[in-house]
């Protein structure tokens, strides 16, 4: 089963992510902190983290950011209290958004389920998967008629 890292500076928010997942049979390590973060992600690679932003402040940005410069292909699921940043650019560089709701497990099971899933079932470059979502929802939001143009070994969006 999967490994997955939770990065939170709440242990109650730690120990309830922990138990939940424990029991759909995931292994599940927690960090406090950047720091330990690091350091355990220098010795092991999880196959997921799940990222607090508000790590003693706006901590949980910077982590991100060292993450993906480190192994772009390590997915970060950002789970936090907050749905004020789910616009916010920096969650581009995340694999998923998830508001922190102790009533709907199930929608933060799912997301983690689907970003496994689509990893192990990858098999070109996730940058590439990631640029493209990108730009088609911004050329949804700005109103553009979409033409997908699909030819072997390639795969782009006009407007």
């Amino acid at each position: 089963m999967a490994n997955i890292l939770i990065i939170d500076d709440q242990p109650y928010i730690q120990e309830l992510f922990s138990q939940e997942l424990m029991g759909e049979g995931y292994k599940v390590v927690s960090a406090c902190d950047a720091e330990s973060a690091k350091a355990y992600l220098e010795n092991s690679k999880p196959d997921l983290v799940l990222l607090d932003l508000f790590l003693n402040g706006f901590e949980g940005w910077n982590v991100l950011h060292e993450i993906k410069s480190k192994d772009p292909h390590l997915p970060v699921l950002i789970v936090t209290a907050y749905d004020t940043y789910v616009d916010d650019p920096r969650v581009s560089q995340a694999d998923g958004y998830v508001v922190k709701s102790f009533v709907h497990f199930d929608e933060l099971k799912h997301k983690i389920a689907d970003i496994l899933q689509w990893n192990k079932n990858d098999h070109c470059d996730i940058t590439q998967k990631r640029k493209s979502a990108r730009n088609l929802a911004r050329l949804a939001q700005a109103g553009s008629q979409l033409k997908i143009d699909v030819r072997e070994g390639q795969n782009d969006l006009y407007s």
